[in-house]
Formats: C-alpha cells, structure tokens, sequence
C-alpha cells in the first residue's frame, strides 16, 4: 500500500514539473506569435502603401547636399517634433496653445470650481462614455504636467 502512495506522489510531482516546463514554453510561443501577428500588421500596412512592392513606398534616403538655401517653413504644432502642449513660463497666454487645448483652458476657467475630466467632456459636447472621457483626461493630465492647470487629489482640475 506504501509504494502505490509513494508511486502517486511521485508521479504528480513529475507531472507538475512537467506541466511548469510546457506552460513556460507555452508563455514564450505566445510571445513569439504576438511579434509574428505585429510583424504581419507591418507587413500588410506596407504591401497596401506599396501595392505589394510594385510601387515605390516612397521612402527615399535624402542626398547629401553642400549647404542648403535657406527655406522659410510654416511650423505648427506637432510638427517635426514640436509640442501640442508647450511647457508654461510666466506670461505665456493660451495662444500658444492649439484650439482644443484652448478650449479645454476655457471650459475649466469658466467653471465655478474644480471640473473633472467628465465635465469637461460632456462641455465639449462628447459622449459621456469612457472612450471619449479618456482621451479628455489624457489632455486635462498633460495641460496639468506642463503648468497650465493645476490637479487636486482627486483628479479634479483647476486654472493655474
């Protein structure tokens, strides 16, 4: 009777070792099948762009050229880099913000105290559903981190 319970407990000992090996290689196929599946998005966004490589992608390497001429350029915001939200400094007015932040700067000024994200959304005329309120306190967030407003404790929002 001692060796069919010594038999047992060894048995399910190995089988739990075992079923530890496959599920760590079952976690590293999943990973591999998630870079394959991204990859595959890639691929199918380039071979549209391109018409499966018919057409140039248009993705050109620039020529080197001795010195250029100087060029004026139209910067706007979110261009090449450029900030939507600048970082506030002393006497720096809303114009420096694009017309949605700007709007968003006026809804919380407005206001007769601290606002939260789903005020200001349902300000904006936006569905009160969480995937047009986030996109909102996203914004709220990053007005808050750069200066323009200042956020309570609990998530509430007012002018700086």
């Amino acid at each position: 009777m001692a060796d069919v319970l010594t038999w047992t407990i060894e048995r399910r000992v190995m089988l739990a070792e075992r079923a530890e090996l496959l599920r760590r290689e079952l976690a590293e196929i999943d990973v591999e099948v998630a870079r394959l599946e991204a990859a595959e998005v890639v691929y199918g966004q380039w071979a549209e762009a391109t018409d499966g490589g018919r057409r140039p992608s248009g993705i050109v390497e620039p020529e080197p050229e001795p010195e250029p001429e100087p060029r004026l350029v139209a910067v706007t915001p979110g261009a090449a880099g450029m900030r939507l939200v600048p970082d506030r400094v002393d006497g720096m007015g809303l114009e420096a913000l694009t017309s949605g932040y700007r709007r968003i700067m006026e809804i919380v000024a407005g206001a007769d105290g601290p606002v939260t994200a789903k005020d200001v959304a349902g300000a904006l005329g936006r569905e009160l559903t969480p995937g047009k309120v986030e996109p909102v306190r996203g914004q709220l967030r990053k007005l808050a981190d750069r200066g323009w407003l200042v956020r309570t404790g609990a998530g509430r929002y007012l002018p700086r």
